[in-house]
């Protein structure tokens, strides 16, 4: 008889994974990163994040920036001037994920050069294969 748990299936481990997954693909994404990084420093103006991120459209930025403040990541303050004066700040649960960006962002730095002599050696034995299977 089989000792499989017949009880977890399929269904039942992509809806306990989805929320997760839900959070994970919207502060990993591209922009939310890279918004993340630029405003770790203290409050942030919106044509302050549109300059120091390299191919974001203003369009893709409010969306990732509204996106994010939904998500409880950033605070948006309206300053009562003329113009109004937009500021973008990290919540504290932004903070604590900034940090773990870091941490992976440092260990990329220190793997990079394994990763890249891994992908070549890969690479090569790959392209052997292909040689030794057209032979």
């Amino acid at each position: 008889m089989s000792q499989r748990n017949t009880r977890v299936t399929v269904q039942v481990v992509n809806a306990d994974a989805c929320p997760v997954r839900e959070v994970l693909d919207r502060v990993s994404g591209k922009w939310s990163v890279q918004i993340l990084v630029a405003a770790a420093h203290g409050p942030i103006r919106f044509t302050e994040l549109e300059r120091s991120i390299e191919g974001i459209s203003r369009r893709m930025l409010t969306l990732t920036l509204r996106n994010l403040e939904r998500d409880g990541l950033v605070t948006r303050t309206v300053h009562p001037t003329v113009p109004p004066k937009v500021e973008y700040e990290l919540t504290p649960a932004a903070r604590e994920l900034h940090e773990t960006l870091q941490r992976l962002t440092d260990w990329a730095e220190r793997n990079r050069v394994y990763i890249a002599e891994s992908r070549a050696a890969y690479d090569e034995g790959r392209l052997a294969e292909r040689e030794g299977a057209d032979a």
